[in-house]
């Protein structure tokens, strides 16, 4: 997969997302900073999502549109009231791509229906995420599919016949540009329910790119997720935790998303490939590994006890595993402290 010129890929590092969601805090200036902060942080990108409320929900006070989980952040709120302050409004949008080109980072979306869709294509959008909520909503993959631009899909909420039956669609439509994310959709998200190996799973089973989702705390659990063969990682990013963002609690600020652009690359750099020699950057410290030395004077002819010779740094003697068989051996000639002990030092 590509986006844009960037490979998507195990063979490069982690693709990175900041994610913007619903921290835009109604304003558009906080919005645009939030682009420039991603840029300087290093992020590969910057993602919003487009919605308005009457395409996701009804505008209803039954309990049924009635947030009633009391560990949601959002409990006591209606769905309805929740979209009308997460979205962003789309006449922003056009504002928003804009910085982001002058800034020469990457800006997509999350679309939640067909109307954002064809809004989205009027500003050129490169590429396009579904969200986990979404992963179900056959038609506006299909949608996307048509658009034959890199597809990014979530996997939160689903068993893995759900996930077959994505990669299915996208099988019968003979499309191949897309990465899946494990992504655990709550929030913020438990680090033990992340369960980062399904998505090494996944990438075997499937033969296909995974990457991250992540809406846990702080960058740990997505800098890990690079040593299961993680392509993208998507964090929710937010000015300052403080200031009140529907999405704030799981965000990452700016100087965490830094961190996390360089961590990955570490970690990435790390995974290195199966190898058990000594390492180019070691060669010069092999010399600190132990040797046998001699740690007292020794006479020609006298035995050599652990009295005189010891397993000592650097290395530059017999290796250690000759000490118990030297031990009872005679010196061939006057050998003395502080040197190393050689095979033509020992009688045979």
């Amino acid at each position: 997969m590509k986006i844009g010129k960037r490979e998507i890929s195990e063979r490069k590092p982690p693709f990175i997302v900041a994610e913007i969601s619903a921290n835009h805090n109604n304003s558009l200036n906080r919005t645009l900073k939030l682009i420039d902060a991603a840029k300087n942080a290093g992020a590969d990108a910057i993602k919003i999502q487009t919605y308005k409320p009457d395409t996701i929900t009804l505008k209803s006070k039954k309990k049924d549109f009635l947030i009633n989980n009391k560990k949601s952040l959002w409990f006591g709120k209606y769905l309805y009231e929740l979209y009308s302050k997460g979205s962003l409004p789309w006449e922003w949008h056009k504002a928003v791509f804009e910085r982001a080109k002058k800034n020469k980072i990457t800006c997509f979306s999350t679309p939640f229906d067909e109307t954002a869709v064809n809004f989205l294509e009027k500003l050129k959008c490169p590429l396009y995420k579904v969200a986990s909520f979404e992963n179900n909503h056959v038609p506006l993959i299909e949608k996307l599919i048509s658009l034959k631009k890199p597809i990014i899909i979530s996997t939160g909420l689903t068993r893995l016949n759900d996930i077959k039956f994505i990669i299915e669609n996208f099988k019968k439509k003979k499309f191949k540009n897309f990465v899946l994310l494990k992504c655990t959709s709550s929030y913020p998200a438990p680090e033990e329910d992340t369960n980062l190996k399904c998505i090494e799973d996944l990438r075997k089973r499937f033969k296909i790119n995974v990457g991250l989702s992540d809406h846990t705390e702080g960058i740990g659990v997505a800098i890990a997720s690079v040593m299961f063969g993680s392509v993208l990682i998507e964090k929710h990013f937010t000015l300052d935790k403080k200031d009140g963002g529907l999405d704030d609690s799981f965000s990452i600020n700016p100087k965490e998303l830094k961190e996390l652009v360089v961590e990955t690359k570490r970690a990435w750099k790390s995974k290195g490939k199966v190898y058990y020699g000594i390492s180019k950057s070691e060669r010069a410290s092999i010399i600190f590994k132990r040797s046998i030395y001699i740690s007292k004077n020794i006479k020609k002819n006298e035995l050599f006890t652990k009295k005189n010779i010891k397993v000592i740094r650097p290395n530059l003697g017999l290796h250690p595993k000759y000490f118990n068989q030297i031990l009872g051996k005679k010196a061939k000639k006057n050998l003395f402290r502080a040197n190393p002990l050689k095979l033509e030092d020992i009688l045979k």
